[in-house]
């Protein structure tokens, strides 16, 4: 079993800097209306790039299927709230005549006028 160098090696590369791009680059996407599906594969090769900064930085093992699963996955976490919450703001701004935001990483169909409960 392999182990890496120490949690605060994790949590400064992958949760700080991977994490960080990983946020960046999921609202770059949304932001400029590419689909998820490319957001997803930046995700990739930021997590490709999080255990190579793990690798060159710290001697933690490059070709650590487990290690690169947790990076990864993490790094597509990330990814995705960036992309959702950008879409959420966009979607309500851009569109405002027809969605309003719902939460952070959602929107919903609204009016901005609400019909009369007499209306008769």
């Amino acid at each position: 079993m392999v182990v890496e160098a120490s949690r605060a090696d994790f949590y400064l590369v992958t949760v700080f800097l991977g994490g960080g791009a990983a946020w960046l680059s999921g609202r770059a996407v949304a932001s400029t209306w590419r689909g998820y599906r490319q957001a997803v594969i930046y995700a990739l090769l930021l997590g490709c790039a999080v255990r190579f900064f793990h690798f060159a930085l710290f001697q933690g093992t490059l070709l650590s299927l487990p290690h690169f699963i947790t990076d990864t996955a993490f790094v597509l976490a990330l990814s995705t709230l960036g992309f959702r919450a950008e879409r959420a703001t966009q979607m309500a701004t851009r569109y405002s005549w027809l969605f309003r935001q719902a939460g952070l990483f959602g929107w919903r169909r609204g009016t901005s006028e609400t019909p009369p409960e007499d209306a008769a």
